[in-house]
């Protein structure tokens, strides 16, 4: 008798997500526009284009109970954790307001952000 052989799925395993294009880049100042840090400003130090959150510094912070190790002692961690992107709104250089962003190219080719409220450009986070 034949042995029953079964036939593998031919779903796609192991897809890459797609990258989110974000409104904002790492270094920028933003404002909180929903949740519990709501109004609060801060730096963002980390963007997560693939899960289209960022981190924020000092909102969304969470406690980490840390075990001893050999390299370290054990200790309650306080940290920022990401938050959705859709939830922060980049800060208008000319008046320090939220405003949504809108992109130009420039001559040369490079893209320049834009704030919609005051049309200023907004300089390049260092």
């Amino acid at each position: 008798m034949k042995p029953l052989v079964y036939r593998k799925s031919r779903r796609v395993r192991g897809r890459e997500p797609v990258r989110a294009k974000l409104h904002v880049r790492k270094g920028d100042v933003v404002k909180v526009i929903r949740g519990d840090d709501r109004g609060k400003e801060g730096k963002i130090l980390h963007v997560f284009p693939k899960k289209f959150r960022v981190t924020v510094e000092g909102i969304n912070m969470v406690k980490k109970h840390k075990r001893a190790t050999a390299k370290g002692e054990s200790g309650i961690i306080e940290f920022p954790a990401p938050i959705a992107a859709s939830k922060v709104m980049l800060l208008d250089p000319k008046s320090g307001k939220p405003t949504r962003v809108r992109r130009r190219k420039d001559k040369d080719g490079t893209i320049e952000r834009i704030a919609v409220k005051s049309g200023q450009a907004i300089p390049r986070p260092r």
